[in-house]
């Protein structure tokens, strides 16, 4: 019994479709038409500020108008805040010009 595809007691192969391939069960991103934000104002002035924020930034929302309610617009906050990543300029090598403008080596003057 000599399977060509036999390892570590496997006979059959393996599907290749389990181990990669598009992700169906992927949360869709806050603020598009699948996953609008949810948003709570107090006056219509606000409401009318709130859509022209969306328009600007291509997002959708859910925007309840009511006065009783306390305002909630933490989810519009916290698409629009999102943090940057830090980058770091590259340190210079040893024998590359000084950034510093000197015109020496950089080991000479400021490493």
């Amino acid at each position: 019994m000599s399977d060509k595809f036999f390892f570590k007691g496997r006979k059959t192969p393996k599907p290749k479709h389990e181990s990669f391939g598009y992700n169906t069960k992927r949360a869709s991103k806050l603020g598009t038409s699948d996953n609008p934000l949810n948003l709570v104002v107090s006056n219509e002035a606000r409401r009318a500020e709130i859509e022209a924020l969306l328009s600007t930034h291509e997002l959708t929302a859910n925007i309840e108008v009511n006065s009783e309610r306390e305002e909630n617009t933490l989810e519009l906050d916290g698409v629009l805040n999102k943090p940057q990543t830090t980058r770091f300029d590259k340190k210079p090598n040893r024998n590359e010009p000084c950034p510093c403008g000197s015109g020496n080596k950089f080991k000479k003057c400021c490493g």
